[in-house]
């Protein structure tokens, strides 16, 4: 039964993000939005590049889905409904992520085309570029809750959620998260102006609609992730937890994906640099001061 109800949970979840992120970029929400794409997509030839890297083109997109699909197995939706609760599963979600760099990397390079060669590299870049500011705050989370457990990690914010007790570790983790879903101002390795689609330039009808439900899935997994680690996840006064696991990631995913439009787009050179001199050191500086709460001021 759980395992019914987590599929159910991805498939409206997915779908909705869905919805959130063509209202984002069209200004139109359209409930139906997604389905018209998806079809689109199936009456659409799938067409193979002169020269490609056979196995690296094809295994790309799966890997990529595979990877997101994995992240969302230590997010906890209500205190028994968990794919499997891991004694380390802050860090596995981090590390299934990993998959997203390589599928990423795969996808540029088979194909054999400018476009998503430079897109696969960008997103290496940004990888360099944000990687710390992962793990950084998911650690400062962890001490207050002194386990790893993503469900710890959630009943440790039953009397004060991590966003107000470290909202320097939220504001990091969630650029780190855009980055991570490549979503604007973070989306260079698919930029459209200027890389006609990047990564995912060369892929057409089915191989396409994998593609892009991977990315869907990661923008849920990236949210669910927030609101794990900053929103006290599925607690909430009166409603169920799925019910407040679900307002909160949604809401989350809403704002990541109308917000960062708001941003202006800037190289990846740049995002290096301000992640290594700036964002270092203030995840740093987060760290060093939930340690001195968590001794002094033990919430």
């Amino acid at each position: 039964m759980t395992v019914f109800l987590l599929l159910l949970a991805l498939a409206i979840g997915t779908y909705c993000v869905a919805v959130i992120e063509h209202w984002a970029s069209t200004g139109r929400l359209q409930a139906a939005g997604p389905i018209h794409s998806t079809l689109r997509l199936l009456g659409q030839e799938s067409l193979l590049p002169r020269k490609p890297d056979q196995l690296f083109f094809e295994t790309a997109p799966v890997l990529f889905l595979i990877g997101a699909l994995l992240s969302l197995a230590v997010i906890p939706l209500a205190p028994e409904l968990i794919a499997t609760d891991l004694a380390t599963g802050a860090l596995f979600f981090n590390a299934a992520l990993t998959y997203v760099l390589v599928a990423l990397i795969m996808a540029g390079w088979g194909p054999d085309g400018a476009y998503g060669m430079i897109g696969g590299w960008r997103y290496l870049g940004q990888l360099i570029a944000y990687a710390m500011l992962v793990v950084m705050p998911i650690t400062a989370v962890a001490m207050r809750a002194e386990s790893l457990s993503t469900v710890a990690i959630v009943t440790s914010q039953q009397d004060l959620w991590n966003i107000a007790y470290q909202p320097l570790g939220f504001v990091l983790f969630a650029f780190a998260g855009m980055a991570m879903a490549f979503i604007p101002p973070f989306d260079l390795p698919v930029a459209t102006g200027d890389l006609a689609g990047g990564v995912e330039a060369e892929y057409t009808g089915v191989r396409r609609i994998i593609f892009r439900l991977g990315r869907m899935v990661l923008i849920l997994s990236v949210a669910s992730a927030i609101s794990v680690f900053y929103l006290g996840g599925w607690l909430g006064p009166w409603l169920p937890g799925w019910v407040w696991s679900a307002v909160k990631i949604l809401t989350i995913a809403a704002l990541m994906l109308a917000g960062g439009r708001l941003l202006p787009r800037i190289r990846e050179a740049t995002l290096l640099a301000w992640c290594w001199k700036l964002g270092i050191p203030l995840a740093l500086a987060n760290i060093f001061l939930v340690g001195i709460i968590v001794l002094v001021v033990p919430l």
